[in-house]
């Protein structure tokens, strides 16, 4: 009697599959939080609230890393990606003022090559470290026939918690407060669509230094910002990402009739930004609108809290920029400036 068919001659590996989860447990379990009532491997992952709460809100997010993937993929930079990921959740669950606890990852793949796979999750689980908190499960799909040969895609899921009266939402945001801005990597995950078009059309085979400057991984914000909001409020924040400082910064006003007057020159745009513009022949409002152009978060505080928070950003790490400040929207923005208003 011939062998029957298997799900492995359909193109899917359990075998791999399971080896997988065996390589990447030790780096899940260095991300573990004592909230973890679960371990990573079944159906779903249980966790307490953190405690220390008195009206515990939670605040999710989710989010992917976009056609980055495919600039990784192509050059092998496998090992960031998953930084990358877990950046772009938890730095907006942190706008609202929350602490990310909970992060889960979904990797889908035509042919589970464990070796890849492994570099990515456990780029994940650093990320999750970074941002302290716990890489509490995921799901990894093998899509045999969906995928081109070595591609894969991620979505990361995360969940977080906040103070019900200290949350951040934009609504004691007024005239006057000023706009600290905390440097990026470089593009962090926003533009590669883009980006992966300049190459092409410029015919450019990147150096390693522009590789490096293109795929450095986003930075998460999580524990400087929950540090400072300790000792100091901020009015609103944002997290700098798809649509640049034009669609992001009016996402702070909660509805309020405000603008943000951005002083352009109050920071150096890092190198891979001018390469870009000038590779590209891209013009300054599509930069600004497509393009973290060197800032990844934003935090506006009370004039009368400006010296401490910068302080206290500086002590832990960061170096914090003075940006700008609220205005009206019937504000003019003078040479050098970029009036934003919602």
């Amino acid at each position: 009697m011939s062998k029957g068919m298997t799900y492995r001659d359909a193109g899917v590996d359990i075998d791999a599959g399971n080896e997988l989860v065996n390589r990447i447990a030790p780096a899940c379990k260095a991300t573990r939080r004592p909230e973890m009532l679960s371990s990573i491997g079944g159906f779903a992952a249980l966790t307490e609230i953190p405690g220390g709460y008195e009206r515990p809100v939670l605040v999710t997010g989710t989010d992917g890393v976009g056609t980055k993937l495919k600039l990784a993929i192509d050059y092998d930079h496998h090992d960031t990606v998953g930084q990358d990921l877990v950046a772009m959740c938890v730095n907006d669950v942190l706008v609202t003022g929350a602490e990310p606890f909970i992060f889960l990852d979904y990797y889908a793949t035509g042919a589970l090559d464990v070796d890849t796979a492994e570099r990515v999750i456990k780029g994940i689980a650093l990320g999750c470290e970074l941002a302290g908190c716990t890489l509490a499960g995921g799901e990894t799909a093998e899509m045999p026939g969906f995928y081109g040969a070595g591609d894969y895609d991620l979505a990361g899921f995360c969940v977080g918690v906040v103070e019900h009266d200290q949350i951040v939402d934009g609504t004691s945001l007024g005239i006057g407060d000023a706009l600290i801005g905390l440097a990026s990597s470089g593009p962090h995950s926003n533009g590669y669509s883009l980006i992966r078009r300049v190459l092409d059309q410029a015919g450019i085979n990147p150096s390693p230094t522009l590789l490096d400057q293109l795929l450095a991984p986003t930075r998460i914000y999580v524990k400087s910002v929950l540090e400072m909001l300790q000792t100091v409020p901020a009015h609103a924040m944002a997290h700098v990402t798809g649509g640049g400082f034009l669609e992001n910064l009016p996402r702070m006003f909660s509805g309020s009739e405000l603008a943000a007057c951005i002083d352009l020159d109050s920071w150096q745009r890092p190198e891979v930004f001018s390469w870009l513009q000038q590779a590209g022949n891209i013009d300054e409002t599509e930069m600004l609108r497509t393009f973290n152009c060197g800032i990844g978060f934003v935090i506006a505080v009370a004039g009368a809290d400006l010296q401490a928070a910068v302080d206290t950003l500086t002590r832990l790490g960061e170096t914090p920029l003075v940006i700008g400040r609220i205005v009206t929207p019937e504000a003019e923005a003078e040479s050098g400036q970029l009036l934003v208003s919602g």
